[in-house]
């Protein structure tokens, strides 16, 4: 049984998600929505556990039926300044800032608040739990993909539409091969060694 303080279905509730702490590159993308119960979008779960497809069929949605929402980032030069959890609740503070509504309530997935004024709880797996969050983590995951597409255009050879900026065994290699780009997070430790090995050399 699911135990929160507030009120997951309160009106006015705003359910805030990010996508992108994971990668070598690119920004951090959060998302805040308010959704209208007068029009219910079903479907709503953790955008990880949904297709590419169904993912922008249901950011569509959210963006025409939601109340209020808002996509905000925080940039590789705050996630290197910052650090990436900073930067990560950094740029749901801006996501909650940028809704035309003013939210009753704020939920936030994980276990980690923003320093903000709002009444609000942090829920781990939230995106799966509370239908306001799994919008929000939709919305953020589908414009973080759409930044990567754009970065693949920018810097082609890294593969970036394929591994979306995550450390896998092709990245590395590219980055090995054609070296560190300004997209890249400095402050990550695979990013941070190759810098360390060039400067070395």
């Amino acid at each position: 049984m699911d135990l929160f303080e507030l009120d997951i279905e309160a009106p006015g509730t705003a359910g805030v998600d990010e996508a992108g702490r994971g990668p070598l590159a690119g920004d951090v993308v959060a998302a805040a929505v308010i959704l209208d119960p007068a029009q219910p979008i079903a479907g709503l779960r953790d955008s990880k556990r949904l297709s590419a497809k169904r993912r922008e069929a249901l950011a569509a949605d959210i963006r025409e039926r939601a109340l209020a929402w808002c996509v905000a980032r925080a940039s590789v030069a705050e996630i290197d300044t910052l650090n990436i959890l900073q930067a990560s609740l950094l740029a749901m503070h801006r996501a909650v800032q940028g809704l035309a509504v003013t939210p009753s309530q704020v939920l936030v997935d994980g276990n980690r608040l923003p320093r903000w004024d709002y009444v609000s709880e942090a829920i781990v797996k939230g995106d799966d739990r509370v239908p306001a969050i799994a919008a929000a983590s939709i919305l953020a995951k589908v414009q973080r993909d759409a930044d990567l597409l754009a970065l693949e255009a920018d810097w082609p050879g890294y593969g970036f539409a394929a591994h979306k900026g995550y450390p896998t065994a092709a990245h590395l290699e590219a980055l090995r091969r054609l070296g560190v780009t300004p997209v890249h997070r400095r402050s990550f430790a695979p990013v941070r060694a190759l810098l360390s090995d060039a400067a070395e050399g």
